[in-house]
């Protein structure tokens, strides 16, 4: 039986960027790509049928990317794993087998499944230990788009996912000629161990985009001299930087399109007029993306695997781990590029859409970076240096009801979070384009279940970047009690982000209903990004018992604290 040896964790020297556009995303030969790179998409015309039973097999696999090697953990010979195609109504089996040296499992994410099906170790079942199986066997109770991933030693950010397909049971409202998925990742040849590691020495570890004198200039010319140098103190004061947006950055990360690099250039073919949907899926560990295709119109028509009415945009941001489905229609003979630039500028992932293979079109230039702002830290941006530590807080006003204290894992409270939801996000302001925000989206059809919530549960989203600590209410996960709650209860969670990044937050087993003004067609999500200094809310509907993860998809985020455990019972 073939095993993972142990990994080689490196140490990382502050080395060359990478762009990204180097060697070919193979899996130790071309034709051997050729083959994985097909069983991750649908075929270009008609799309395999649905399946029941699935033999999935975890083994290592020697992986050349970027021009580095290395031995990852892969499902069925491939990376990403296979796509999985099921049908809602049927029962699914499946069959997953272990070769690795190390415990594993699979989670399916957005799935509503029994808690033991879950796949979560030491919360939803035991995990998979080196040489045995589990069987996981659950109905289907849903359609769309989704995906899996490992839950297990951090074997997501080395390749453990994968998509899932679910066809509605009665005939979808939309109608396209091709289908694709597009899943998004991020790759490193650094392990993951030694990332949490260098970020735990040094927040900024990865971030080499800081403001400079040249920056000063160009803001002073904007804003005055006074009132740019008053901006630089008052991120001083707090030990913060504007440029932070991404904790791991191009620098080492390289960006994949359905597991290529952008030279290598995953490509989807099409006939002028057809309509194709393309199934976006943000399997990062730490990335969010921007997505557009000069010269298309997307229709956004599904959000985390629930139908929505179709909102027409240029540009949609995807956070880590949720879906959208877009149908487009190419009118003319040529080719157009999928164009993934990531929030912080430090790199793309790219794709063709293309009549036929070998075409190409042109990659547009990356947007400017964006800088946090003190709506980020949840403050006006007028508030003034007066009357502020060096924690960023006004103290002569009392805290807010229900905050955590600041302590080694709270680095700072948003005295005034605002509602976000029509707000594009940092970089996406008035550029131009018309770009999909949480408030355009509306459920297809009403809520099943229409009972106003009976209690109101709010959490702090928390953390320090100085000692890379992150949590709920200012506590991580080994110091945190689970979240009750009674099967069949309807409650709202309501959620303050306290820091300065966005978090995709993920509760496990349950439907999210996003209140964004839509009431009885509030859109239904798995993963609701919570913007920098914001605060949104979402009713959930306690109906399936079991220990349920609830946590930031973050990798390292989750892995360092920013974890819970919610009990329906």
């Amino acid at each position: 039986m073939p095993i993972l040896p142990p990994r080689n964790g490196r140490g990382l020297a502050r080395r060359q960027f990478i762009t990204g556009a180097s060697a070919l995303a193979a899996l130790s030969s071309l034709a051997h790509a050729s083959r994985a790179q097909a069983d991750t998409v649908f075929a270009p015309t008609v799309p395999t049928g649905p399946q029941s039973v699935f033999d999935l097999t975890i083994s290592p696999l020697a992986c050349t990317i970027a021009g580095k090697t290395q031995t990852i953990p892969a499902m069925n010979g491939s990376m990403p794993g296979p796509t999985l195609r099921w049908r809602e109504g049927d029962t699914v089996t499946l069959n997953v087998h272990n070769h690795l040296a190390e415990d594993t499992s699979i989670h399916w994410h957005g799935i509503r499944c029994p808690a033991d099906m879950d796949g979560v170790p030491g919360l939803s079942f035991g995990g998979i230990a080196p040489g045995r199986s589990f069987t996981y066997h659950f109905p289907v109770k849903q359609s769309g788009t989704y995906w899996y991933h490992s839950h297990s030693n951090m074997q997501e950010a080395r390749g453990l996912y994968g998509a899932i397909i679910i066809d509605p049971r009665t005939p979808a409202e939309q109608t396209w000629e091709r289908d694709y998925v597009i899943l998004l990742s991020d790759w490193s040849d650094v392990a993951p161990e030694d990332i949490v590691s260098n970020l735990k020495f040094q927040d900024d570890y990865y971030n080499f985009r800081q403001r400079t004198a040249v920056s000063l200039v160009h803001d002073a010319k904007k804003q005055g001299l006074g009132a740019a140098i008053k901006n630089r103190l008052q991120w001083a004061g707090m030990n913060m930087s504007a440029t932070d947006i991404s904790d791991v950055t191009g620098i080492i990360y390289t960006y994949l399109m359905n597991g290529c690099t952008p030279d290598t250039n995953w490509t989807g073919l099409f006939r002028p007029n057809e309509r194709v949907r393309l199934r976006f899926i943000n399997a990062s560990s730490m990335t969010f993306y921007d997505i557009r295709i000069p010269g298309l119109q997307m229709d956004v028509v599904q959000a985390d695997g629930n139908d929505i009415d179709p909102v027409r945009v240029d540009e949609f941001r995807i956070g880590v781990a949720e879906t959208y489905d877009c149908i487009v229609q190419p009118k003319d003979n040529k080719a157009y590029t999928i164009f993934a630039q990531t929030e912080d500028r430090t790199g793309f992932a790219r794709g063709t859409l293309a009549p036929q293979p070998g075409m190409q079109a042109a990659i547009p230039p990356m947007d400017p970076r964006p800088v946090r702002t003190m709506l980020d830290m949840g403050m006006p941006e007028s508030m003034s240096m007066k009357g502020m530590d060096m924690k960023g807080m006004n103290m002569a006003e009392p805290p807010p009801a229900h905050t955590p204290p600041l302590n080694v894992e709270n680095q700072n409270i948003a005295r005034m979070p605002t509602d976000r939801l029509a707000d594009p996000g940092d970089g996406l302001r008035n550029n131009g384009r018309r770009v999909l925000t949480y408030a355009d989206l509306r459920a297809r059809r009403p809520a099943a279940d229409t009972r106003p919530p009976s209690r109101e549960i709010t959490l702090h989203l928390t953390g320090n970047m100085e000692r890379y600590i992150w949590g709920f209410d200012g506590k991580k996960f080994s110091e945190a009690e689970p979240i009750p709650l009674r099967l069949g209860e309807r409650v709202r969670f309501t959620l303050i982000n306290d820091t300065m990044m966005e978090h995709p937050i993920h509760l496990h087993g349950l439907w999210s209903e996003l209140e964004n003004g839509q009431g009885a067609y509030n859109p239904v999500k798995h993963t609701l990004i919570v913007q920098p200094g914001s605060k949104l809310s979402y009713l959930v509907s306690a109906d399936t018992p079991g220990l349920w993860a609830y946590h930031c998809h973050l990798l390292y985020h989750m892995d360092l604290g920013m974890f819970r455990t919610v009990v329906v019972s």
